[in-house]
C-alpha cells in the first residue's frame, strides 16, 4: 500500500517546499492584477470624465442660440389683467395697455327637447353646412312694439321694466320712447344693454289714404276759430268769420310747410320733420329722437272741416305719435327683460335677442364643413355626434337644465366655435338630396344666419380682443395679441387698464457668462485631477500623460484663444473684450464692470461670441440651422430656381354668379406623395348656393381647409381670384411634394369654375453656396455634403434669382465647445472609444492571467508528482536503513 499523505515516509515538508515553489511561480499573477487595475482605473478616470464633460455640454446648450442671450424683461403693472413677454426683436420701453374685450368664441342653442334620443322630423336626408364669418352691420338685441298710448299720458310705473336683473327707474313723467331709453341707458353699465328709440311717425292715415285727403275745407263762418298746432308748433289759424275754402285747408297747410317758412323753421327746432302732403293725403311728420309728436285741433264756437272731417262740426281733436324702442347687447350676450309691466315699455318678458340689420361674410381663413342628417342620425344625440366627428371648426354638446315633469324639455343642444375671435360667427344652412327640400323639422331647429333667419339662440357672440396700446387701437382674434408691440406677445387676462415695461434682460445675459465661466472652470478642475502631478503627496491623477485627455485639454483652450470668424457687422470677436480672460492656473475668470460696459455698448453683438449666428445680405434669405461640419466663413449665394406651390388656376374667367347644386362632392388630392397616401386624397362637399367669385373662392377654401384629415397632416389650400376673373386653387406648401387636384364627383362639375385647366406641381428652391451645390426642400437650401458649408440651412423666399448677396456664419465659442464635446461624448466618441480599447486590454489581461493560472495547476501537480515519488523513494530507502541496521545490530550482539 503506497504513502497516503506527503512527506510522513520521508518526514519532508512536501507542502511546505511546494506552496513555497508556487509562490514563486505565482508572482506573474501580481503583474496581471496590477496591469488590469491601472487599466480600470483609468476607465473611471473617463467614466469622471465623460461625467463632468457631459455636464459641461449641459451648460452650453443653452448658450449655442441668440435665444439665449438676447433676452427680454417684461413687466406688467397689473398681471392680473395681462401677461406677457418677448423675444430678442423687442425694444426697451414703456407702454400703457388698456383691455376693453376680452375674445370669446360664439355659443348658440336649439330650444329644449324632453329626449336626446327620440327622431326630429320625418328622416329626410339633409345636408347641414356650416361656415364661420364675420357679422358686419347691424346689431343684436330686441325690436320692441309700439308703446302703448297710455305711456304717453300716464308715464310708466316704477318697477315696470328689468333688464338684466337691474330695475329700470321710470315713473309717470316716463312718457316717450326717448325718455324710456334714456332711463334704460342710465343704467347700461350695469346692464350691458343699451336702449335706441326708434323714429316717431304719425298716423299714414291721418290726412287721407290711396292719394285722397281727408282733411276738409276749415269754416268758422258760423263764429268760431280754429288751430292746427303738431309737436307744440302751430301749422294752421283761422280766426272766425272766415268761410270754407278761404281759410285753412289742405292746401294751405301745405303752403305753409314748405320752404323757409316760419312754420317749417319752428318745425325744425322741434326736431320735427314731415313727409308727404296733406292736398295728397299722405302727409306724416316725424321726431328721429323718438320724443312724442302730439297733433293737435283747438275749436272755439262752430267749426266745420278739419282733419279726416269734411263740412261736418269739429268739436277738436289730440292724437299723440308714440314710438318705440330697440334693446342693444353691448357684447351680444341674450337679453333678459323683466318687471312688473314690460308690455308697457313695448316688450315681451323672457331672454332673448337676435341680429338685427345685420349681414354675414364668410372669412377663407376660417374652416368650413357639412354633415349629412337622415334617419339613422335625427335625434339631438345623432346631430351632436355627427357634428364632432366632422371636425370643422364646431363643437356640439346637449346641456340640460334640469326640469322636470310631463312637459318639460330639460335638452339642448349647445353649438360653440372651436376658435374665439369675431370671424368665428356660425351660419348654418340646410339643403335636400336628389331634389328634394330639406326636413322642416331640421330647418326649424338648425337654420341660422345673421343676416336673416336665426332660429337658434346666441348665447354668446364671436368677439375679439380689443385693447389700446399707448392709445392706438389694436385688435386680436384670440387673447393672444401679437405685433402691436414688435417682439412683445401679450395675453390678456381680463378687462381693465395696466403698464407694461420691456427691458434689456441684463441680468439673465451675466447669468450666462458667469454660467459660461463657472461650466468651464468645473470642467478644468476635473482634467486638472484627472491628469496632474500632485508635487507634494508625489502622485498623478489615473490619466496623467494620457493623450486623449491632453488633446481635449489643448482643443479647448486653443478655442477659447482664438478670435470668433465669420461675423458681420460685430465690433466683439474674443471673449476678453466682455472681460473673460484665462488665469496662471487655467481657469477662466470675469471681469463684472468690463462685461457690464459691453453689455451697455453692444449687448446685441454679445450673443454672437457664443452662439451660431447666421446673417444675410439679403433679407428675404434667412438663417434656420447649421451642423457640426458647417465652417464659419462668408458665403456666396446664387438662386437659379425660385420655390414654388402646386396650383390649380382656372382657364376661364367666372361670371358674376356661379350656381353650385345641391350634393356637390368634388375629389381632391392634396400634396400627395410617391407612392400615393391613400389620406391625401378626400372627398368634399361644397356647400350649395349662388356666389360672385370673391364669395366662391372663400366657401372653396373653406369647405377644403374644415377636411379633418388634411388638418391632421397640416395640408391646406387658399383660393383667390387672379386680376383675370380666374380661380385660382394654390397649395400653401412649397415644393415638390405641393400639389393639388380636383375631380368631380357629383352635382356642379370641376371645369364650372376651373374650365379645363391642369395642375401645376410645386418645385423646390435651387442653387449655390459659396460656389457649392445645394439641395433644395420646398423654400429650404441646404449645403452639400463634405463642403464648408456642409448642414447649412436657408430659407429662400422674395422673387428674385440669380446672385442674392452673401451669407456669413460664425460659431461662437458655447456653439463650438458643445460641438467639440459632442465629438468625445455619445456611442461613437472619442471617450467611449478609448474606455472600450481599456475594457478590451483588460479582458485580454484576463484572459491570460486566466490561462497562466491553469499552468499553474499543472506546475503543481507536477511538483507533487516529482515529490511524492522522492518521499516514496527516501521511504523505502529508509525502511532499508532499518532493516539493515537491525541485522548490523543482530550480526553485532552474536559475536
Amino acid at each position: 500500500m503506497g504513502i497516503s499523505s506527503a512527506g510522513i515516509g520521508s518526514n519532508l515538508p512536501v507542502d511546505s517546499i511546494i506552496s513555497k515553489l508556487m509562490a514563486v511561480e505565482s508572482q506573474p499573477l501580481a503583474t496581471f492584477d496590477k496591469k488590469s487595475a491601472s487599466y480600470l482605473a483609468q476607465v473611471s478616470a473617463f467614466g469622471n470624465l465623460s461625467g463632468a464633460l457631459g455636464t459641461f455640454q449641459s451648460a452650453l446648450s443653452s448658450l449655442t442660440s441668440l435665444s439665449g442671450f438676447q433676452t427680454m424683461n417684461t413687466s406688467p403693472g397689473d398681471p392680473s389683467v395681462f401677461t406677457a413677454s418677448a423675444n430678442s426683436t423687442a425694444k426697451a420701453g414703456s407702454y400703457r395697455i388698456n383691455v376693453s374685450q376680452i375674445a370669446q368664441a360664439q355659443t348658440l342653442a336649439t330650444g329644449g327637447f324632453k329626449s336626446t334620443t327620440a327622431a326630429i322630423g320625418l328622416g329626410n336626408k339633409t345636408t347641414v353646412s356650416f361656415s364661420l364669418g364675420t357679422v358686419s352691420g347691424g346689431t343684436f338685441g330686441i325690436t320692441g312694439t309700439q308703446l302703448g298710448a297710455s305711456l304717453s299720458s300716464g308715464g310708466l310705473t316704477p318697477g315696470a321694466l328689468s333688464i338684466n336683473g337691474t330695475a329700470i327707474a321710470t315713473d309717470n313723467n316716463t312718457r316717450s320712447a326717448r325718455l324710456l331709453a334714456d332711463a334704460i341707458n342710465a343704467k347700461s353699465t350695469t346692464t350691458g344693454v343699451s336702449a335706441k328709440a326708434t323714429e316717431t311717425v304719425t298716423s299714414a292715415t291721418l290726412f287721407g289714404g290711396a292719394g285722397a285727403a281727408s282733411f276738409g275745407e276749415v269754416s268758422t263762418a258760423g263764429g268760431g276759430s280754429y288751430s292746427l298746432s303738431v309737436g307744440g308748433v302751430q301749422i294752421a289759424l283761422q280766426e272766425d268769420g272766415v268761410a270754407a275754402g278761404d281759410g285753412v285747408s289742405a292746401a294751405s297747410i301745405d303752403a305753409a310747410l314748405s320752404g323757409n317758412t316760419a312754420t317749417a323753421r319752428a318745425l325744425a327746432d322741434a326736431n320735427i320733420t314731415f313727409t308727404g302732403t296733406a292736398a295728397g293725403g299722405d302727409l306724416q311728420f316725424h321726431n328721429a329722437d323718438g320724443s312724442n309728436i302730439a297733433i293737435a285741433e283747438a275749436v272755439s264756437g262752430s267749426v266745420s272741416g278739419g282733419i279726416g272731417n269734411s263740412g261736418q262740426a269739429n268739436i277738436g281733436s289730440s292724437t299723440t305719435a308714440v314710438a318705440s324702442i330697440q334693446l342693444i347687447s353691448n357684447d351680444g350676450s341674450p337679453i333678459n327683460v323683466g318687471g312688473s309691466n314690460p308690455a308697457g315699455a313695448g316688450l315681451t318678458a323672457g331672454v332673448g335677442g337676435a341680429y338685427l340689420g345685420a349681414s354675414f361674410g364668410a372669412d377663407a381663413s376660417r374652416t368650413a364643413g357639412n354633415i349629412v342628417i337622415d334617419s339613422s342620425n335625427n335625434s339631438l344625440t345623432g346631430i351632436m355626434e355627427a357634428i364632432n366627428k366632422g371636425n370643422f371648426g364646431v363643437t356640439a354638446s346637449i346641456v340640460s337644465d334640469g326640469s322636470t315633469g310631463t312637459g318639460a324639455t330639460p335638452n339642448r343642444l349647445i353649438l360653440t366655435s372651436t376658435a374665439t375671435g369675431q370671424s368665428s360667427t356660425m351660419k348654418i344652412t340646410l339643403s335636400g338630396s336628389g331634389g328634394n327640400p330639406p326636413d322642416d323639422a331640421l330647418v326649424s331647429l338648425l337654420s341660422y344666419d345673421p343676416g336673416g333667419v336665426q332660429n337658434l339662440s346666441q348665447k354668446s357672440a364671436a368677439s375679439d380682443t380689443k385693447a389700446t396700446v399707448n392709445g392706438i387701437d389694436v385688435t386680436s382674434s384670440s387673447t393672444t395679441i401679437s405685433g402691436a408691440i414688435t417682439g412683445v406677445t401679450i395675453n390678456a387676462l381680463k378687462v381693465g387698464s395696466s403698464t407694461l415695461a420691456v427691458s434689456k434682460d441684463t441680468s439673465g445675459l451675466t447669468s450666462a457668462v458667469n454660467g459660461f465661466v463657472k461650466a468651464y472652470n468645473e470642467l478644468n478642475t476635473q482634467i486638472t485631477t484627472l491628469g496632474g502631478y500632485n508635487t507634494e503627496t508625489k502622485t498623478g491623477g489615473p490619466l496623467l500623460g494620457n493623450s486623449t485627455l491632453r488633446n481635449l485639454q489643448a482643443s479647448i483652450r486653443n478655442q477659447l484663444s482664438s478670435s470668433i470668424t465669420g461675423l458681420q457687422g460685430s465690433s466683439l470677436t474674443n471673449l476678453s473684450q466682455i472681460g473673460v480672460t484665462f488665469q496662471k492656473d487655467g481657469t477662466l475668470s470675469l471681469d463684472g464692470s468690463k462685461l457690464q460696459k459691453a453689455i451697455d455698448n453692444n449687448y446685441a453683438d454679445i450673443a454672437s461670441l457664443f452662439a451660431a449666428v447666421g446673417h444675410s445680405s439679403d433679407p428675404d434669405i434667412s438663417f434656420v440651422s447649421s451642423s457640426a461640419k458647417t465652417q464659419a466663413g462668408e458665403y456666396a449665394l446664387n438662386i437659379t430656381q425660385l420655390a414654388s406651390k402646386g396650383t390649380l388656376t382656372g382657364n376661364l374667367a367666372l361670371p358674376a354668379e356661379t350656381t353650385i347644386a345641391a350634393d356637390t362632392k368634388w375629389t381632391i388630392t392634396l400634396n400627395d406623395t410617391t407612392p400615393p397616401t391613400l389620406s391625401n386624397t378626400q372627398s368634399v362637399s361644397i356647400p350649395a348656393g349662388t356666389y360672385n367669385p370673391a364669395q366662391l373662392a372663400t366657401a372653396l377654401q373653406s369647405a377644403i381647409n374644415g377636411v379633418s384629415e388634411f388638418s391632421k397632416a397640416g395640408a391646406t389650400v387658399a383660393v383667390t381670384v387672379d386680376d383675370n376673373g380666374m380661380l385660382k386653387l394654390e397649395s400653401t406648401r412649397y415644393g415638390s411634394k405641393s400639389n393639388v387636384t380636383v375631380i368631380s364627383d357629383t352635382g356642379s362639375a370641376v371645369s364650372t369654375v376651373f374650365g379645363s385647366a391642369s395642375s401645376v406641381k410645386g418645385v423646390d428652391v435651387a442653387g449655390t453656396i459659396g460656389g457649392y451645390t445645394a439641395t433644395g426642400d420646398g423654400q429650404t437650401l441646404t449645403g452639400a455634403p463634405g463642403a464648408p458649408v456642409d448642414g447649412l440651412k436657408l430659407t429662400v423666399s422674395g422673387d428674385e434669382i440669380g446672385p442674392r448677396g452673401t451669407f456669413g456664419f460664425s460659431q461662437g465659442y458655447a456653439y463650438q465647445l458643445n460641438t467639440l464635446a459632442a465629438g468625445y461624448l455619445g456611442g461613437s466618441g472619442v471617450i467611449a472609444g478609448r474606455t472600450k480599447g481599456l475594457n478590451d486590454t483588460v479582458k485580454d489581461i484576463t484572459a491570460q492571467r486566466d490561462k497562466f493560472s491553469a499552468r499553474l495547476v499543472d506546475i503543481e501537480a507536477r511538483y507533487r508528482k516529482q515529490y511524492t515519488a522522492l518521499d516514496t523513494i527516501i521511504a523505502s530507502m529508509n525502511t532499508t536503513q532499518s532493516f539493515l541496521t537491525q541485522q548490523l545490530e543482530a550480526l553485532s550482539a552474536n559475536k
